[in-house]
Order: structure tokens, then C-alpha cells, then sequence
């Protein structure tokens, strides 16, 4: 063979391994059924990845009624009737027609003095003027009753549809302020009617009454209004005021009673 023949013979042989080693590193898969290649690797590799949107969070509910288990038929009277689990040596004060910039504000200011907690039951239409009285109520840890909404009277006079408004609308006058859902309801004057105890029943609430009421109210003389609260034993439920006029004997009363009852054993609870 020539040199021209050799140089021929190298270049094919050259040429064969070429060929089969691209045979060797090709994709033999059938057309379709190749996996599709990642996209962040074949387009806009080194881009930074876009973050799905959070949530938007949900709107807050309206205030609803968050009926109890078995609201009662009849005016709650004593601690046992709401809370039978309560400390045998448990009373409650409630204070009523509040909240009132004079008075509310002294009240509770002896309440913190002696580390008592009560049940105030509110006027949706004195919340709204004094919301802020309200959340202070509320942050103290005092518990909120619905006093109705303008405390009308009588109230078991009044027609279905205004004595419904009136439950209703202090209840969310009282929600929409502090955030709490009241479960307990005292009727003006305590008048009570069975279309009364239907209302409140059918809005999951409980009526509350009182054991003892000295009506101060009516400002007979801070020594009558202590004489009659020291009449208060174990599971007592005790009715004053911070609203509706002055209050001056109400709270000289209260200074003389409440370490008076807390020094029998007595403890003040929230209903």
C-alpha cells in the first residue's frame, strides 16, 4: 500500500470510532417520552424565584350570640342558680347603669384597692359615649352584663320588637367596644315577663337578678345602704350602682363593707 493508501485507512478508522462513540451517547427513548426538563434549568436559571402570595387573612366575624347550654326560664337570684361549681364562700357584687365618668371611674378604683373583681352590668348607650371607661372595665377583669341598650321602663311593657332591639343592640354596642360577648342580661328595675325571659332565652342568654338590693338607687344614707349589704352570706349576689346620679354614698358604703365581708371569709367572684 502507498502512503497515499495509508492516510486513507487512518482517516477511516478515525472516522468509525467518532461516529460510534456519539452512537453510544445519544437518547435512544422513544419521541414522548423524554421527562421535560425543570424550567428554572433551561429558562431564567440564576433569576430569583417569585413568592406565592400570602393569604389574605379573613374578615372578623360579626359579634354573635354564643348561646349557653341551657339558658334558665327564670331569674337568677343566687350564685349556685349560674355557677354551682362556685367557692362555697363566693359572693358577687354587681353595679349597675354605668358606665359613668364620675362615679365608674371610683369604683373602680376601690375595687383594685382590695383586689375585688365584679359584674358590671352596662348601658349600651353609656358605652358608646364612654368607650373608654367600657375597656377599662373589661382589661380590670371585671366581668359585662347587657343592662339593655337605654334602660327604658317598664321593661316587660315594652313591644316585642323594641325589647328585642334594646338586648341586641347593647349587646353589640358592648362587643363592638371591648370584644366581649356578654351571656348574662339584667332587665331595668328587674321587671320580668315571661315574653322577657323568651327574649333573652332565644338570644342564648341568662336573666340575672339579686339576693340583696339596698337600693341606693335611691340615696337612703350610706348607713342604711351598708347595713343592708352586710346582710350577705355565702352565695349572695349583691345589687349597687356607678350610674344613674350621684353615687357618693354607694361608694362611702362599699369602702365599709368590702373589707368588712372579705374579713368573714367572704370572696368576691365574677358571675
Amino acid at each position: 500500500m502507498d502512503e497515499m493508501g495509508r492516510r486513507r485507512a487512518i482517516y477511516l478508522g478515525v472516522l468509525v470510532a467518532v461516529q460510534g462513540t456519539l452512537a453510544a451517547c445519544a437518547d435512544t427513548s422513544a419521541p414522548g417520552s423524554r421527562p421535560v426538563a425543570d424550567a428554572s434549568r433551561t429558562r431564567g436559571a440564576n433569576r430569583t424565584p417569585t413568592r406565592s402570595p400570602s393569604p389574605s387573612p379573613s374578615p372578623s366575624p360579626s359579634p354573635m350570640f354564643q348561646p349557653v347550654a341551657v339558658p334558665t326560664r327564670k331569674p337568677i337570684h343566687q350564685i349556685s342558680e349560674l355557677n354551682p361549681a362556685a367557692p362555697p364562700n363566693a359572693i358577687a357584687l354587681t353595679i349597675d347603669d354605668g358606665p359613668d365618668p364620675e362615679w365608674t371611674p371610683r369604683v373602680l378604683d376601690l375595687l383594685a384597692q382590695h383586689h375585688v373583681v365584679a359584674t358590671f352590668c352596662v348601658i349600651g348607650d353609656a358605652v358608646r359615649e364612654h368607650p373608654d371607661l367600657a375597656k377599662r372595665v373589661a382589661a380590670a377583669g371585671h366581668a359585662i352584663c347587657n343592662h339593655t341598650m337605654s334602660h327604658p321602663q317598664p321593661f316587660a311593657g315594652l313591644s316585642s320588637e323594641r325589647m328585642s332591639s334594646e338586648v341586641t343592640g347593647a349587646h353589640r354596642e358592648i362587643w363592638n367596644t371591648t370584644g366581649v360577648t356578654t351571656r348574662l342580661f339584667r332587665a331595668p328595675g328587674g321587671s320580668w315577663s315571661p315574653a322577657v325571659l323568651d327574649t333573652i332565652a332565644s338570644n342564648g342568654m341568662q336573666p340575672l337578678d339579686w339576693d340583696i338590693d339596698p337600693r341606693d338607687w335611691s340615696r337612703p344614707g350610706a348607713s342604711a345602704i351598708e347595713t343592708d349589704l352586710l346582710r350577705a352570706k355565702p352565695g349572695s349576689i349583691l345589687l349597687c350602682h356607678d350610674g344613674g346620679g350621684d353615687r357618693a354614698e354607694t361608694l362611702r358604703a362599699l369602702s365599709n363593707v368590702i373589707p368588712a365581708l372579705q374579713s368573714r371569709g367572704l370572696t368576691f367572684i365574677t358571675l
